[in-house]
């Protein structure tokens, strides 16, 4: 029954970082710098609010997009930290993780041909969602302006086919942020164009040198402008899945129709610690990037130090390190660095063909781990020869 099944299915593949990963687990002696994963815990009045959840039999099915209770302290979190004004009422809905509202998203305004920009290299995730849904994703290649989209590329790549853009800050899997100024010329590119923003900001909270700015600022684009945020990175809660989407009533009660029947609602219990989270614990993600600041600072020098070439980023808890390689390709690079020092790093090729000589570090590690693992990388580039 195989040939029957939906051609852009097959034609997907499983994410490169997770195949790299589940190359790599289950041998010895090796230390792996590869998911993006908080190596913190969830706080433990978040993790008390969810078992008090329980115990009140909070079990029951909520409003398709969330609690009221808790999609306002959403727009308070949002509106207190990035100046954003959205009705909890109908421009709110709480989702399964910040995954399934970027697929909410694209199977609401994409249609069959469509195309959608993206700047590559980029986290993996976004391809085949936009497959799935008929369209076709468009990279920019944004090696050469240090991972940072800007408006000359954004207006070089638009057809009459452009739905959409995606502009994720900070990035999986560069860290690179964009500032208010850079912000400005995007808007200028794609303001009063007929093409939808979907700005995914789920690193938003963790940014060291300059606070973050939203897009959502910018009232000129706001009837273009679907944000994506949500709890994973900022209060480690990746398994709790809860995620939000922020847009205009006039897009939110479309998004809605399909949320509705995807998921229901997410998790009774997950949104009663997310409201604790957002709230008593709007501040939680402060001593977190405290320390993923400096284990970047160590992180980086070493690098430096290494003689490798890598972008300096502001958020997020990646750096993306260029390797001198010719003939062989990031993946092989990755393969080798595993079997030879037991290092595992995720090929940058996992984040599109622009990736190709590129690596990504995770320092979501503690500073042994982060310390072993770049001794190992040093040893590999001191006594093993590049191709």
């Amino acid at each position: 029954m195989e040939h029957l099944i939906n051609e852009n299915v097959k034609n997907i593949e499983i994410s490169g970082i997770r195949k790299f990963f589940n190359m790599v687990q289950g041998r010895e002696n090796i230390i792996s710098l590869t998911i993006g994963q908080p190596d913190f815990l969830t706080p433990d009045h978040v993790k008390k609010a969810g078992i008090q959840a329980i115990n009140e039999n909070k079990t029951t099915y909520t409003h398709n997009a969330g609690m009221l209770e808790l999609r306002q302290a959403i727009g308070r979190f949002v509106h207190e930290k990035y100046h954003l004004q959205y009705n909890p009422e109908d421009e709110i809905i709480t989702t399964v993780g910040a995954s399934q509202a970027i697929d909410n998203a694209f199977r609401t305004i994409l249609s069959e041909g469509d195309e959608v920009l993206l700047p590559g290299p980029i986290y993996p995730g976004y391809e085949p969602l936009i497959t799935l849904a008929g369209a076709r994703p468009v990279y920019m290649d944004t090696t050469k302006t240090d991972f940072k989209v800007t408006p000359e590329l954004i207006e070089s790549h638009i057809t009459n086919k452009t739905k959409c853009i995606v502009l994720p800050y900070p990035s999986n899997p560069t860290g690179v942020s964009l500032t208010e100024e850079e912000l400005k010329g995007i808007v200028r590119a794609l303001k009063d164009k007929p093409i939808f923003i979907i700005a995914d900001e789920i690193y938003s909270e963790l940014t060291f040198d300059y606070p973050h700015v939203s897009i959502g600022q910018f009232q000129e684009i706001r009837d273009q402008l679907i944000i994506v945020q949500g709890l994973s990175k900022s209060h480690s809660m990746t398994g709790w899945r809860i995620g939000f989407l922020l847009a205009p009533k006039e897009i939110a009660k479309h998004i809605l129709k399909v949320h509705q029947y995807n998921v229901s609602c997410p998790s009774s219990i997950s949104q009663v610690a997310a409201i604790e989270a957002l709230t008593k614990g709007k501040h939680d993600a402060y001593a977190m990037k405290e320390a993923y600041h400096k284990r970047l600072e160590f992180v980086y020098n070493r690098l430096v130090d290494m003689g490798l070439e890598v972008v300096k980023p502001n958020g997020a808890f990646y750096l993306f390190p260029k390797f001198p390689i010719e003939k062989m390709t990031s993946f092989e690079l990755g393969v080798d660095l595993v079997e030879k020092v037991g290092l595992a790093l995720v090929p940058g090729d996992a984040f599109s063909n622009l990736g190709q000589r590129y690596m990504r570090l995770s320092y979501a590690y503690d500073m042994s781990t982060l310390t072993e693992g770049l001794n190992r990388l040093e040893h590999y580039l001191n006594h093993f020869q590049l191709a």
